[in-house]
């Protein structure tokens, strides 16, 4: 909080009213320079720690995503297999392996830091194009994990008829199978759009840390 005070002594003409009004006007100017100055050193504090922070959180959700997309891979082959066993069951097959595997495994990524930058406001003290950047890839992964969810809800409906069965009678009727493997196909489809979403993320992830170095 800035003060200003009347002059002390009595003011004897306009050279002395002039010169009082110099000395606050130069003391304001000083103030609200250094007031300036303490306020612009604590939002590049402000912005240099969210930097650090975010680029931490980026590289450790980076070293994550090999570990990611092999899940999603390995998936694909457990549901290519399902939809095999299914078709036996549509067919009326005999079928010595019978084993079905519907899961899903949710990988999510770190986004701590992300929500401190836009909660504090130090993006706003951050270069332009940075806060482009870090908007870009967090906007990717939160698409992933939208859609993960979806596919999560989705593959519980998948295993509805197998949560109210047990033993030998488990086997779906071809009517029942074919609905399973409809739902199951319906993953296999949202797996193929997680890949491409985890495979862009890599990417995004990939070249912002080429580009910055901690």
């Amino acid at each position: 909080m800035l003060d200003v005070h009347p002059p002390h002594e009595k003011i004897h003409g306009m050279r002395d009213f002039f010169l009082h009004l110099l000395t606050i006007t130069i003391g304001l100017l000083i103030a609200v320079g250094i007031e300036g100055c303490v306020e612009w050193e604590h939002h590049r504090h402000l912005a240099h720690e969210a930097e650090a922070s975010l680029y931490g959180e980026i590289n450790s959700n980076a070293a994550e995503m090999q570990g990611v997309i092999d899940d999603i891979h390995a998936q694909q082959k457990t549901l290519d297999s399902d939809v095999s066993v299914l078709q036996g069951f549509i067919d009326k097959q005999p079928m010595k392996d019978k084993s079905m595997s519907i899961s899903w495994r949710i990988r999510s990524f770190d986004e701590v830091s992300w929500k401190t930058a836009q909660t504090t406001g130090a993006l706003a003290y951050m270069p332009y194009d940075l806060a482009k950047e870090y908007a870009r890839i967090y906007g990717v992964q939160q698409d992933y994990n939208n859609i993960q969810h979806q596919a999560l809800r989705d593959a519980t409906e998948s295993i509805s008829f197998f949560a109210g069965t047990s033993g030998k009678d488990a086997d779906p009727s071809p009517e029942d199978a074919r609905v399973i493997k409809a739902k199951v196909q319906i993953l296999q489809a949202q797996l193929l759009t997680l890949n491409s979403f985890a495979e862009a993320l890599n990417t995004e992830y990939k070249r912002f840390l080429a580009a910055h170095h901690a």
